[in-house]
């Protein structure tokens, strides 16, 4: 292992852009920790506690590594560009424009980047202004678990236009600097730059999900969920490795005074073609009714129930505990889903099968044309069920596990256990993957062996 380390920071090229990718997730922590203008520091303190304790709270803090419990800069964390890089995905099927962007290559993708960028700015304002309701009473507010159940936090004291336009400002800002910041990553540093963020928030809140565990329930709960968390690295690590080999074949063909083509080849299809990304579709899409729960109109007086009572108790219920039944099956139903909607904009098996064709290449025992492009959507269904089924289980199943394991409220704040084992193990072998192919490179055979 330790040569392995020698052989990256070995290369100046490669030692470069390890490091700036690193200063770049210290500088996402550190604007975790500082927090909004205009917010009461006390509040904060008790939104902290708030959110240990699981619930709503909780599970948007999970995805934000910690900055919404101190409202901070980057409380709105990367989700605004996942959901519009969602919708614009969605798009891509239905607006004819957006296809011809997605067919023109580096052009259309960099037409199709920038109309992102402002999708997620439009996004961003919308949550950040939910986030203010969220945080005030203006919007029914957050109500305290254990004794104080009907105090209610209120981070903005001083809720008028100016002040929300400034937390607003702020927190769009943040997401905008967050999203240039993953570009960065991707363009001059190692790895893809929204997938580290991500990576960095979730690994983040590891350590203080096993400090709730040691105090409620003993060191006896924390051995048994490392040994999960070892399983589940191991199963992972496992399926995110296994793949199809489809082998491709090139006919011969005359060049000039040379005979050339006669190779073979083979097309990887992994079992898990997606990695992470349903994960973090399902969480991003789950995340908005939670948000717009908590700008429904509510009734300072605790004798009356409005609708938009009604619906934020049914919302933090069923939708923002992650151990209830209808959150779980909501949740797997939803990868799978994503699992299969990203997995056919990633790998299309009709221009797959053109292209194979143009090249002079074709599938042994399959004819060229139709016949290749059904036999990869039917090989592409098969591999792609047992991978969407696999990833759902494991953000599924240790939830369930740890729920009747540990029966206590708390068990709710570290019930995100295979979601974090999933993203954190996805993205780091996406990223020593391409670590491996920069050695590859330069001939550091030694580091792959």
């Amino acid at each position: 292992m330790l040569t392995r380390v020698t052989n990256m920071f070995r290369v100046a090229d490669l030692r470069n852009k390890i490091l700036f990718t690193l200063s770049m997730l210290v500088v996402f922590r550190l604007g975790v920790a500082i927090p909004s203008p205009g917010v009461d520091l006390d509040a904060v303190e008790q939104l902290r506690n708030q959110a240990d304790a699981g619930g709503v709270t909780g599970l948007l803090n999970f995805f934000s590594g910690g900055a919404l419990s101190q409202f901070a800069i980057f409380a709105l964390g990367i989700f605004p560009y996942i959901t519009a890089s969602i919708i614009m995905q969605v798009l891509g099927v239905v607006i004819p424009r957006i296809e011809q962007w997605q067919n023109q290559g580096a052009v259309g993708q960099r037409k199709i980047t920038q109309w992102t960028r402002y999708l997620t700015i439009a996004i961003a304002i919308i949550q950040a202004t939910s986030f203010s309701f969220l945080f005030h009473n203006g919007g029914g507010g957050l109500s305290l678990t254990g004794g104080n159940a009907n105090q209610a936090i209120d981070l903005l004291p001083n809720f008028t236009a100016p002040r929300v336009f400034l937390v607003v400002l702020t927190l769009t800002a943040g997401t905008a600097l967050l999203m240039w910041m993953g570009e960065l990553i991707t363009q001059k540093g190692i790895g893809n730059g929204m997938s580290l963020i991500i990576f960095a928030s979730v690994v983040s809140t590891i350590p203080n999900q096993f400090s709730l565990v040691k105090a409620s329930e003993g060191w006896g709960a924390v051995f048994v969920i490392a040994l999960m968390y070892l399983a589940l690295l191991v199963a992972i690590v496992f399926v995110e490795n296994g793949q199809r080999q489809i082998p491709v074949q090139f006919a011969k063909r005359v060049v000039g005074r040379r005979m050339a083509g006669g190779q073979s080849t083979y097309i990887p299809l992994k079992v898990n073609q997606s990695g992470v990304i349903p994960i973090i579709f399902a969480s991003s899409v789950l995340y908005l009714p939670i948000l717009l729960s908590a700008v429904l109109p509510s009734d300072s007086n605790p004798d009356h129930n409005t609708w938009g009572e009604s619906v934020q108790s049914w919302v933090n219920t069923h939708l923002g505990d992650p151990a209830d039944t209808v959150y779980l099956i909501v949740f797997a139903l939803m990868i799978v889903g994503f699992a299969y909607f990203y997995t056919a904009i990633t790998f299309d098996p009709v221009k797959q099968a053109d292209q194979i064709r143009k090249q002079g290449g074709f599938i042994p025992g399959i004819r060229p044309g139709r016949q290749t492009e059904r036999y990869l959507g039917r090989i592409l269904s098969r591999i792609t069920l047992p991978g969407a089924l696999f990833i759902a289980a494991v953000a599924v199943i240790p939830a369930i596990a740890l729920s009747q394991y540990i029966p206590s409220e708390s068990a709710t704040a570290y019930s995100f256990s295979g979601i974090s084992v999933l993203i954190a193990v996805g993205v780091a072998l996406e990223t020593m993957k391409q670590i491996d192919s920069q050695l590859m490179m330069r001939n550091y055979e030694g580091f792959l062996k």
